[in-house]
């Protein structure tokens, strides 16, 4: 057998402090998991079940990378967001095993088209379209879990050119990590090579070609990206 055309090469992400690659399946996004950014974005801030919505694996932009304004948006935002890597399958996880699927942590950012996103909102219709597009998902390299601990209340931020647009705490997530994974993994099996972005804080703002991105999330290796 034989392919028609060359498969795309597996898209990956670095690991912090080692040359090997996390080989990314698929990437899933938590909408709506803090409480004031629910609240800037005029929705009910109170703890309804999550919601997830997926971008392409390839999406993934490498720290320290330049990323093209998209196409068919006046209104590009920035999302910090925590990022946690699956490494090992995980089905119908209850909470209090689900940290035992996780390989490690990383900082992500959320790029978001959202003029599209919210006239899909508006309409009723889904809004894939203003998520899951070329370059929308920076991501810094990935820590093993083995070296961070599991991480619960760490300070998580961004910032446009130098001056700090979101700053929060990752304990203000309305669904905490491991009652994310379990309600995944109830829906849908996670397996290795899967990414979680967990939400974004309050911030959220438009940026433009000449920006330059930086965030962090506690002592993981923060991430740069610069908007051209």
């Amino acid at each position: 057998m034989s392919f028609v055309f060359p498969p795309i090469k597996t898209p990956s992400i670095a690991i912090e402090g080692s040359s090997d690659r996390f080989p990314i399946r698929r990437i899933f996004c938590v909408g709506r998991n803090y409480a004031k950014h629910v609240k800037e974005m005029g929705q009910d801030p109170e703890r309804h079940p999550p919601f997830f919505f997926f971008k392409p694996a390839d999406a993934i932009v490498e720290n320290g990378g330049k990323v093209p304004y998209p196409t068919l948006t006046k209104e590009l935002h920035y999302e910090i967001e925590l990022v946690v890597a699956i490494g090992k399958e995980l089905n119908a996880v209850e909470v209090k095993n689900a940290n035992d699927g996780i390989f490690g942590y990383a900082v992500g950012i959320d790029l978001t088209r959202r003029d599209i996103q919210m006239d899909a909102m508006r309409a009723g219709m889904p809004w894939d379209f203003g998520k899951a597009f070329d370059h929308s998902a920076p991501c810094a390299p990935i820590h093993r879990v083995e070296e961070t601990g599991f991480i619960e209340d760490a300070r998580i931020w961004l910032a446009v050119n130098g001056e700090t647009k979101q700053d929060a705490k990752t304990s203000e997530l309305i669904w905490n990590v491991p009652e994310l994974i379990s309600i995944l993994s109830h829906g849908i099996s996670l397996k290795p090579g899967d990414l979680i972005y967990t939400g974004t804080p309050a911030g959220v703002d438009a940026i433009v070609a000449g920006d330059v991105i930086s965030g962090g999330v506690g002592n993981l290796t923060g991430i740069d990206i610069e908007i051209v």
